[in-house]
């Protein structure tokens, strides 16, 4: 599945090695099912036009814009899968899915002789500093971060898209739960499903609606 290989790429990013500033995101905090995804991203000095907050853009220009950060910017996402999420909660899980991301670019960035990180901005009113090991750079949050600042807005549609395929991908083998449309949201379908086949190993079993599906 793709959720088995969180990534970091660079595409064609022209930086300045005094250092950085990255953007972090994440997807997923809501659904019954289905990983949290956080995307980091740096952008190149040129980024693509009409960064906006993933939620505020169609499919298919988030698509497009997907690819365009992907091809001229450095960016990794990192992953937290359901069975960790139920073991640790879904805020620990989303910050160590953005703590994950940003190790991965970091030292992708490093390998560029890029070692200075001026900053990473991150969307909301708290960062994984301090909250989560393993988090060891500047961070600044920011409430409403993913429509303001391009560099988040850039991370929230690496990380929304991500997810999305994860999504779709998985409705190929539980097609019963319409994830392809829901996304793993409790939709009044989904919710229909759950109380007709039950969960599967890609629900939140610590999620209040899975919990009581899973007693039926």
């Amino acid at each position: 599945m793709v959720s088995g290989t969180p990534k970091t790429e660079f595409g064609a990013p022209d930086f300045s090695k005094s250092g950085v500033i990255i953007g972090v995101d994440e997807a997923g905090r809501g659904p019954l099912a289905g990983p949290v995804v956080a995307g980091a991203v740096v952008l190149c000095k040129s980024p693509p036009e009409g960064l906006a907050d993933s939620k505020a853009l169609s499919p298919k220009k988030r698509a497009r814009l997907d690819l365009e950060i992907r091809e001229s910017c450095a960016w990794a996402v990192g992953v937290i899968e359901p069975p960790q999420i139920d073991e640790i909660n879904i805020l620990q899980a989303t910050f160590q899915a953005m703590t994950d991301a940003t190790a991965r670019l970091c030292a992708a960035l490093a390998e560029r002789g890029i070692e200075t990180i001026n900053e990473v901005i991150i969307d909301g009113n708290m960062t994984p500093a301090g909250r989560r090991d393993g988090w060891r750079w500047p961070a600044r949050s920011i409430v409403g971060g993913d429509g303001i600042e391009p560099a988040i807005s850039a991370a929230s549609i690496v990380a929304k898209e991500w997810r999305d395929r994860i999504m779709i991908e998985a409705a190929q083998k539980y097609p019963e739960y319409g994830w392809e449309r829901n996304k793993g949201y409790g939709s009044a379908a989904h919710m229909e499903a759950l109380r007709k086949h039950g969960p599967t190993p890609l629900h939140r079993y610590s999620f209040a609606p899975v919990a009581q599906a899973s007693l039926l």
